[in-house]
């Protein structure tokens, strides 16, 4: 039977996520340091998510856009799941594998917690099914105990079905429309103007875009807020093909997308600056992040070198950004119990942690993720039947 076979890839996007993906490593590790967003090193790097948001929003309108007529809501699932639910999974196991060596004062229900509850956990968590405070074993209720950043994939998957039940369906006039309208709740959270009257008075509501993990209240506003204008303005630069060209692109690019969440915080920590780092972020996400997929999207690499860089880093984009949160506990872990030690041995601790996390996502790369992957493919969705063509 007919097999949808894959378009050829835009590798300085693929490059692109790969840089995101180490700003967000970095911005976990420093985390652990920081004493709250306001002194937080890397001080933007939760913009990261903004920006796959972008990326993904171009990388499914071109990937699928031109294909309806061959393929149906069934088989861009299956597609859809193949490329992403294998890591997810992945990422998965290897919190709950870890998860009572990150004992100590700040997760305090972990030495609380029956190993059976992890098991639940962890198997809901593959389902993709968020938990609420109920079902904590860390203290800090988050929707996904044992990998915390897979709420930003639950929202991806949302985001997939809306394209494929409502967005594809849209003219190209229409898709802007519904940008223009995401692009001012974005401008009302970034700048703190409250237009719906749901935001709690705290640091984490004023002048940030951090957040977004949870279920309830606040936090579904700051989720669904983040990823609707990022994933329409990926859509619609795929739709509309205005690309940008750029000699040396995937440099210029990469320079913006570190720079852009390693800028110190914007204004001071009263709470009347707030505004200014919300400002930045906004112009972040509306301006900064679509101008950096469409001169991807527009450039071409022109040495050997730049290219083998883009599909290693494009190759474990994904992977790292995935697996490497429960990391990051065991390094919270270690530093709560070990805060007197001197600055060279967490410099130490943090540097190889950054390390393993990219080994440990290379190797589940090679490993796991490509082969379970290429299985699916050749006994999955190779035996989905596509619609035949018209012309």
């Amino acid at each position: 039977m007919a097999y949808l076979e894959s378009k050829p890839r835009y590798e300085i996007l693929d490059g692109l996520r790969g840089v995101a993906a180490m700003m967000v490593v970095a911005f976990h590790l420093f985390e652990t340091y920081s004493g709250g967003p306001v002194g937080q090193i890397i001080n933007h790097g939760y913009l990261a998510v903004d920006f796959f948001f972008v990326l993904s929003g171009f990388v499914v309108g071109y990937a699928y856009d031109d294909r309806w007529d061959r393929m149906t809501l069934g088989d861009f699932f299956k597609r859809r799941l193949t490329r992403l639910h294998p890591m997810l999974i992945a990422g998965g196991l290897f919190g709950l594998l870890l998860f009572y060596l990150g004992d100590c004062e700040a997760f305090p229900l972990i030495n609380q917690t029956p190993w059976w509850k992890i098991v639940v956990l962890f198997l809901i968590g593959c389902t993709m099914i968020p938990v609420g405070a109920n079902m904590d074993v860390r203290g800090w209720q988050e929707t996904y105990p044992l990998n915390g950043p897979q709420w930003s994939l639950m929202l991806e998957y949302c985001a997939n079905v809306v394209y494929a039940l409502v967005l594809r369906r849209l003219p190209r006039v229409a898709l802007v429309v519904l940008m223009v309208i995401a692009a001012i709740f974005t401008i009302d959270l970034g700048l703190g103007l409250n237009l719906l009257g749901d935001r709690p008075e705290n640091i984490y509501s004023s002048g940030t875009f951090i957040g977004g993990w949870g279920i309830e209240g606040w936090q579904l506003h700051v989720a669904i807020v983040r990823v609707c204008f990022p994933f329409l303005a990926g859509l619609v630069i795929a739709r509309y093909r205005k690309f940008i060209t750029v000699k040396g692109g995937f440099w210029w690019c990469a320079v913006l997308v570190a720079l852009t969440q390693a800028l110190p915080r914007i204004g001071g920590p009263e709470t009347a600056n707030f505004w200014q780092n919300g400002l930045y972020e906004t112009m972040c996400i509306l301006v900064v992040f679509p101008l950096v997929v469409a001169m991807g999207a527009g450039s071409n690499i022109t040495d050997a070198k730049s290219q083998k860089l883009c599909k290693f880093l494009g190759d474990i984009s994904y992977p790292i950004y995935i697996t490497h949160y429960p990391l990051i506990y065991l390094q919270m872990s270690w530093v709560g119990s070990h805060a007197d030690m001197p600055t060279s041995a967490h410099i130490a601790v943090s540097v190889s942690l950054f390390v393993l996390a990219i080994f440990i996502a290379y190797a589940l790369l090679k490993l796991y993720d490509e082969p379970t992957r290429n299985w699916l493919k050749e006994h999955w969705l190779k035996a989905t039947k596509i619609k035949p063509t018209n012309c």
